[in-house]
């Protein structure tokens, strides 16, 4: 490598995404580039890289590379604090590459790649078929446990055939549920990428589903109040998705805050604040017993509930919120959830609202 190129060595080193550092061989580090400084912001040039980068697994394999017995080495590495972290790292030599180092040789380069969203997301993807194997397999093995019962004890039992079939019938429409809301996620996530083009009156939409769970409301006694604009409310979406997005959270405020016996939905403009155009805010306010603070940061999550046994009997799935969060992310706008012990929920989504031509 001749002068001029390897003076633009640690430019073309910044410039890469992942983290790499040189260490000489009394492994204090010579060099880091800014992904490097960036992981490990304690990363200094000029002091033994054990200060920072404390894996026995590195250090281990650095020692053993600077002993000449082996070029190259790779290994992996986790870091618990300040966040839990998983790394892939590379340790090769450059005794004998030609590359001039800023001290002492023999010198070593470490290449790190970052594994910790791949590994977030494979945890997810675990999670999430355990849990939809465990949510599918509750109501079929009620089923097939009714079907035996009626095929035996009960084949001659038109009272308990009755009684059984309206059971099976509910765990048959609970299994449709989930089935549904799993292919609508799915769905949903394959097109998160694309932000819808069509415009929406936001305000009907609004008005067309709250007439459409009034019956609902009605039969648990949950009268349904709506503080909408007169003129239209356009937003950039996709209609089905957006009404999917408010039978969700107004099914919700009457099934979980029917003991306030009422639900408030509200529609209103919210002036641009810095760096964002005007949004649309839909609110859905109930006033049951609220949400504990520590549940708030994880009701977005798949399946995740307050209390299960209640979504249950309510006849949810655990997907809802988790829908309405990938649907408003699609639309490129937010979702707040504020929540107080005894006095309700309110559901909040922002939308931006098309500039007008």
């Amino acid at each position: 490598m001749d002068k001029n190129q390897n003076g633009l060595l640690p430019e073309v080193l910044d410039a890469l995404s992942d983290p790499v550092i040189m260490v000489d061989g009394r492994k204090v580090v010579t060099f880091s580039n800014a992904a490097a400084t960036s992981a490990w912001p304690s990363l200094i040039n000029g002091v033994p890289i054990s200060f920072t980068l404390r894996t026995p697994d590195l250090i281990d394999a650095i020692d053993r590379v600077l002993a000449g017995t082996l070029p190259m080495l790779k290994g992996a590495m986790s870091e618990r604090l300040p966040v839990e972290r998983f790394f892939e790292f590379q340790v090769v030599s450059l005794s004998s590459s030609g590359v001039a180092t800023p001290r002492t040789a023999p010198a070593v380069v470490l290449v790190f790649r970052d594994l910790t969203e791949s590994r977030r997301l494979e945890a997810m993807r675990v999670d999430f078929v355990a849990n939809a194997s465990h949510e599918l397999r509750t109501p079929l093995a009620s089923l097939l446990g009714f079907i035996e019962t009626l095929q035996g004890p009960a084949r001659g039992d038109l009272q308990a055939q009755t009684r059984f079939l309206d059971i099976m019938r509910a765990q048959g429409r609970r299994m449709a549920r989930l089935i549904d809301d799993l292919l609508s996620l799915s769905r949903v996530e394959m097109s998160e990428h694309k932000r819808p083009i069509d415009t929406v009156d936001f305000g009907l939409l609004i008005r067309q589903v709250a007439d459409t769970l009034r019956p609902v409301a009605e039969e648990r006694r949950v009268a349904i109040h709506l503080d909408l604009p007169d003129a239209p409310v356009f937003v950039s979406g996709d209609r089905d998705e957006l009404m999917r997005v408010a039978e969700n959270l107004i099914e919700n405020a009457i099934k979980y805050g029917h003991s306030g016996q009422r639900v408030e939905l509200k529609l209103a403009i919210v002036s641009a604040s810095r760096g964002r155009c005007d949004e649309a805010q839909f609110s859905v306010r109930d006033f049951g017993p609220g949400i504990p603070a520590e549940h708030l940061p994880r009701l977005t999550e798949r399946f995740y509930r307050v209390d299960a046994s209640a979504s249950r009997e309510t006849g949810g799935t655990g997907l809802g919120l988790a829908i309405v969060k990938h649907i408003v992310n699609r639309h490129r706008g937010r979702l707040t959830i504020e929540s107080e012990q005894g006095t309700g929920s309110v559901f909040n989504v922002f939308l931006p609202v098309p500039d007008e031509e």
